[in-house]
């Protein structure tokens, strides 16, 4: 038989200002109610189907904030009367309010295409379009399964133009709606069994990294590495109890499965996985070549979990299909909905064929983001997704399967004696190490950890802004941020930090990274 395990990877980095209180951009709020919510609820169509998703704490703190009255800019430019919208709201507003797919969102929409070619010919906008601009943004950004399934929201898309302050309001107040329904919705998803929610260390740190930057050349030896090493593995095993304790208190039981941040593993970070109670943890194919130093993908190997027996304990390891998530993750979106699942299935069904003869059974471990792809799809993924699970719920040849129930009936017993360092991404740390400005951002962070290491009693808070400060997207966009939010969030997170710490600020954080 065929196991098919989907693992849906569920991130977005921490935009919360800790001395304001309120967050700096709003892609928890809109990913919130386009991605998390309809994930979990469209499986209620298909009980056959089982898969895991994966959550990342510091999100899911984020949505809780929402829930509590947090606050963001765009949140707030929204909520404002177009009548009083000053000079500065209305450029911001046009600067940020077409931030969507324009092919499959933007022109599904007469009027709000009808807005965004109005902005790009500089035409002056009234105060009507404005209006409609503000709901066209925040009701767009929602799935379209709930703008079709929530009357409130249904009359407002049929109404198309002409939008009242009244529709506005309709329209954020579904959003919060929907935001409250999330977390509760994966409770009771995975109490019924049907899915497994397994996590990722706090805020999102590349693990490795944080237990020894020099841990990249391991990897890839010709990496540049900073001038002062970062080398702080109590702050990686933090990083993971942190996690395990948020996942108790949320979920009301421990987390059996791990997805290291950005699949980012090493031999030096098992201790701490092995001794939280984690029993199995996912990474990509290209590991597990490494490791075992075969130069040919050998699919034997990967369609089944392996085991890794060291001193602490020992913990499962399974390694996902490049090839087949890469197929949902980047390429589907561009083809025909019926066609993208007909050329899935020949490659399931091809994979079966090929291992039918064996009479074993083998894992196939389909591991993507959970929330990026979707908006390059017609109707955010909906029609695929549908018509995928219904697919596989159909296939004799398949079943569908968490990570954890597959390995009660299926133990691990071939043993990986050392796990090679590496992430989903050439199956090295470059992405996050292998600039000038990506080891500039880590000596700037080895300089603010030395800092808190003399620091006379630092505060909970400060302690908070540094494991802030170490998660993996920060380094992701050094020297590639095109838009400069993110290098200009990494430097507010560690100026507010000096500042948490009873310190000036350094001079340097005044400038972009890049300068």
């Amino acid at each position: 038989m065929l196991n098919l395990a989907i693992i849906y990877h569920m991130h977005q980095p921490y935009y919360k200002n800790l001395l304001t209180g309120e967050s700096d951009l709003p892609w928890v709020r809109l990913h919130g109610v386009k991605d998390y919510l309809d994930m979990v609820q469209l499986l209620e169509k298909f009980p056959q189907v089982k898969l895991t998703f994966n959550v990342v704490p510091s999100l899911f703190e984020q949505i809780e904030d929402y829930n509590n009255g947090l606050k963001d800019k765009y949140l707030e430019l929204s909520r404002k009367p177009a009548e009083q919208l000053t000079k500065a709201d209305k450029e911001f507003i046009l600067r940020n309010f077409f931030s969507i797919n324009k092919e499959k969102v933007i022109a599904f929409s007469p009027r709000y295409y009808q807005l965004y070619f109005k902005k790009q010919s500089r035409q002056e906008f009234t105060q009507a379009d404005y209006l409609d601009l503000q709901v066209c943004f925040n009701l767009f950004w929602i799935d379209p399964s709930f703008r079709k399934n929530i009357p409130e929201l249904k009359r407002v898309v049929h109404k198309e133009r002409f939008f009242s302050e009244n529709d506005k309001q309709v329209v954020l107040s579904q959003q919060l709606e929907i935001l409250k329904g999330i977390i509760p919705a994966y409770k009771k998803a995975q109490s019924n069994g049907q899915i497994e929610i397994s996590l990722t260390p706090y805020y999102h740190p590349i693990l490795p990294l944080l237990h020894d930057t020099h841990i990249a050349k391991e990897a890839n030896r010709k990496t540049i590495l900073p001038k002062e090493k970062f080398n702080y593995p109590q702050d990686a095993k933090y990083q993971i109890d942190s996690a395990i304790e948020f996942y108790k208190q949320r979920f009301a039981t421990a987390p059996l499965g791990m997805w290291p941040s950005e699949e980012g593993v090493s031999e030096h970070i098992l201790p701490d996985i092995i001794e939280s109670g984690i029993k199995w943890i996912i990474t990509d194919e290209a590991i597990l070549f490494k490791s075992l130093k075969l130069k040919k993908r050998d699919t034997k190997l990967l369609y089944q979990p392996h085991l890794l027996k060291r001193k602490q304990g020992q913990l499962n390891i399974v390694f996902r299909d490049r090839n087949l998530s890469d197929l949902i993750g980047f390429v589907y979106h561009g083809m025909k909905e019926v066609d993208a699942v007909n050329n899935f299935m020949m490659h399931l069904e091809n994979i079966h064929k090929a291992f039918s003869a064996t009479g074993k059974d083998i894992l196939v471990t389909i591991a993507l983001d959970g929330e990026n792809a979707w908006e390059f799809f017609r109707n955010d993924g909906g029609d695929f997704l549908e018509l995928f699970y219904q697919r596989i719920s159909q296939a004799d040849f398949v079943k569908t399967t968490t990570v954890s129930d597959y390995l009660k009936n299926n133990p691990a017993d071939n043993q990986i004696k050392r796990l090679s360092a590496g992430s989903w991404i050439y199956g090295e740390f470059g992405k996050w190490i292998g600039n000038a400005y990506k080891v500039k951002a880590w000596e700037w962070l080895a300089q603010a950890r030395q800092a808190i290491e003399k620091t006379q009693q630092p505060t909970e808070l400060a302690w908070k802004q540094m494991y802030i400060l170490e998660g993996s997207d920060w380094f992701w966009w050094a020297g590639e941020d095109p838009d400069g939010s993110f290098d200009r969030l990494f430097r507010l997170h560690l100026t507010n930090f000096y500042k948490l710490i009873n310190q000036e600020p350094p001079a340097y954080l005044l400038r972009p990274l890049t300068s």
